[in-house]
């Protein structure tokens, strides 16, 4: 039995935030990535139902390829290979190789000393003759393997799919169950015991796990003996590599006045808690600081560190990097540091709103570094662990569970949320759990009744969230010592807040003149939004009241209105909704009510700083001329299909020669654009400029 090694030296947190030690998080996804059993079953739907067997004369890059092609052979058809042996030679190395059946040989009798008693284990080996033998060439200066052997005639039975699996070769602990075996083995839980809670925690029957109650004890035993090795040379590792990051933090100050870093040390003087942050991210911050997303999933499993990240929400959509901070631990102490290292960093500027994971420690230190700060936990972080927490517990209920939580979320008022919460408990029997304890004490952070109106700037959506779960990967995928990762977050930090994308065609979706308006000073990603509420307003309808307001009701779903405050001395309009509040875009309520007022263009109060075109990309003028004339050939050729449609919908004779002609046109044309150049070489000037 072997453990898999790590791919990365970054994993995404598992403790519960409930405090519980016992209790951790299976991620969505995340048991297919840490099961050995899913794994395999990926690689096998991945192959051809019909695998090609080895055959003289098939050709491998290198032999390792080889190997693991013959081991998905051997485990598809019911047995495991090993490897066999080898030759050297000084001009090529090792120029053949021998894989064999794991049953290939016998066992070599061993002589037992007289007086002593030793057990009598049987061997599986019974001269299986199954082998595949590869010889290295080198052609051309490429090494290559052939196959050279290849017999797959067995003299033993072959297992099925449920058998083969336990085979040794097959018997792999993931990292993640690694980890938590140590755990529960720390906490005094015999090994059976261990085994139990595993299944458990996996959803699985007993049996199912990818590895034998002996492949943990055997784990158990062998990491007890090198553990109290590695704890010192980690230690020692950590140190090291915490000073050489120190190192690089002061030589790229000394480079580049504009870095900021900070770090805290313990009481033997060792570097603890490191972060830092660069001169473009407090420029950027300075527009789009407003709502900071303190990202706080991943941490080392070779450092035994937390990695945060701030991001914000730059005017196209995307995740602009601000800072980030190494930590020891995750502590209310070390959270509140890494606060006030960044409004440090952000020359004391305090964000209107911060979007964290669920985390009790977290919240404690925002409640006390930032006390005027909104915090808000993302509902597309809690949904994850709702599963986790209530999917097995509740079984064939959890379909259901699932969908009263989400209207639950969704409830307009704290009142109507407080009733259908105690009545989704009582519903599902839910009083004395814990996990519904910490979400209903966490409430004013995620549901929706508790924090509308709060600003938030589309940043809580699940586009932005794996816009940022990609980014982060991308940070977190090498293993690398921390000075090669600070290297690392530099260059994707500045690729990340310099990087821009293609200018987004805006075409016109309605006659409105606020639409034509809207678009000459909204950036395309704010604009999109804008857009997408105007054409939904047109399914509303505005009644006047005695007052002045406005109730905006959908024309099928009557039970859903909006009262909207109308107050024209200085051009003022709320919504119930509070969606400006929320995004800084008008809804569709409010634009119902301008448009029945006659306006043509929004007050300017309405777009807000961070959604101009001015805040974001600065193009040559002669782009927005660009722009102009695309629309204009946009509408034109609009208004000639329409045309060329009705007209040739009179009759059948038209419809058959317009489909015949337009067919060939089309594929004539599309033909020579794709041969013309994809550059016109005309450059474009793409400078960040944060303004006020």
């Amino acid at each position: 039995m072997s453990s898999v090694p790590s791919k990365n030296i970054w994993i995404k947190r598992q403790q519960c935030p409930c405090g519980d030690w016992k209790c951790y998080l299976i991620y969505e996804g995340h048991a297919e990535e840490t099961s050995i059993a899913s794994q395999l079953a990926k690689d096998e739907t991945a192959q051809s139902e019909a695998m090609v067997a080895p055959y003289v004369g098939m050709v491998f890059k290198s032999d390792d390829d080889a190997f693991e092609y013959y081991g998905n052979f051997a485990r598809k058809n019911g047995f495991s290979i090993r490897k066999e042996r080898s030759r050297l030679s000084p001009q090529l190395g090792i120029y053949k190789r021998d894989f064999v059946c794991y049953r290939s040989g016998f066992a070599p009798v061993r002589k037992k000393p007289s007086g002593e008693h030793h057990r009598d284990r049987k061997s599986v080996r019974c001269g299986c003759d199954a082998k595949m033998y590869l010889s290295k060439e080198v052609i051309d200066g490429v090494s290559q393997w052939f196959v050279v052997q290849f017999s797959n005639v067995h003299n033993h039975e072959l297992l099925e799919d449920d058998q083969v699996r336990l085979l040794p070769a097959y018997r792999k602990i993931q990292e993640a169950d690694q980890e938590r075996i140590l755990l529960l083995s720390k906490a005094g839980f015999p090994i059976h015991r261990i085994v139990k809670v595993l299944e458990l925690e996996k959803g699985i029957q007993g049996g199912q796990l990818p590895f034998l109650e002996r492949d943990v004890r055997n784990f158990v035993q062998n990491r007890k003996k090198v553990v109290q090795e590695n704890d010192a040379l980690l230690t020692e590792k950590r140190e090291n590599d915490m000073l050489e990051l120190l190192e690089a933090c002061k030589a790229t100050k000394e480079a580049d006045e504009n870095f900021l870093y900070g770090f805290s040390v313990d009481e033997n003087d060792k570097v603890e808690n490191i972060a830092w942050s660069y001169g473009e991210s407090v420029s950027a911050n300075a527009m789009f600081g407003d709502v900071v997303y303190f990202d706080t999933t991943y941490r080392s499993i070779t450092y035994g560190m937390l990695f945060g990240a701030w991001l914000g929400i730059d005017s196209n959509g995307r995740p602009i990097f601000f800072g980030c901070v190494l930590l020891q631990d995750e502590t209310p102490r070390s959270f509140a540091w890494a606060l006030q290292t960044f409004i440090r960093f952000m020359k004391g500027r305090f964000p209107e709103t911060i979007v964290t994971d669920l985390d009790p420690g977290l919240r404690d230190a925002i409640r006390s570094e930032l006390p005027s700060t909104k915090h808000v936990a993302s509902i597309w972080n809690i949904l994850p662990k709702v599963s986790s927490w209530f999917s097995v517990q509740l079984g064939s209920q959890y379909p259901e569970f699932k969908s009263e939580f989400d209207a639950l979320y969704r409830v307009e008022t704290t009142e109507d949320f407080e009733m259908r919460w105690n009545q989704l408990i009582s519903m599902f029997g839910l009083s004395s759990d814990k996990h519904i304890a910490l979400l209903y004490s966490v409430r004013t952070s995620w549901a929706l009744s508790y924090v509308r109106g709060y600003f938030l700037a589309q940043m809580v959506t699940s586009a932005y969230l794996k816009s940022v779960d990609a980014f982060l990967k991308g940070l977190l995928s090498a293993q690398t010592c921390l000075r090669s990762f600070f290297e690392q977050i530099s260059a994707s930090a500045n690729i990340q807040n310099q990087s821009h994308q293609e200018m987004q065609c805006m075409h016109l979706k309605t006659c409105i003149p606020i639409e034509q308006n809207s678009r000459r000073i909204m950036t395309p990603f704010a604009f999109n939004a804008l857009q997408r509420e105007l054409v939904l307003s047109m399914q509303y309808a505005a009644s006047e009241m005695s007052d002045g307001s406005y109730l905006v009701r959908h024309f099928k779903k009557m039970d859903s209105e909006c009262l909207v405050i109308w107050m024209p001395e200085d051009e003022q309009i709320h919504c119930s909704c509070k969606e400006f509040e929320s995004s800084g875009i008008l809804c569709r309520h409010t634009l119902r009510v301008f448009i029945d007022k006659n306006y043509f263009q929004l007050p300017d109060k309405y777009f807000l700083g961070r959604w101009r075109r001015e805040s974001s990309l600065v193009f040559y003028d002669d782009h927005a001329t660009q722009d102009n004339e695309n629309d204009e050939w946009f509408e034109e050729f609009q208004s000639l299909t329409e045309t060329l449609f009705m007209e040739s919908s009179i009759t059948k004779e038209r419809s058959a020669y317009i489909r015949r002609e337009l067919t060939k046109e089309l594929t004539r044309l599309l033909s020579e654009v794709k041969d013309m150049p994809e550059s016109d070489g005309v450059s474009m000037d793409f400078t960040f400029s944060p303004t006020g």
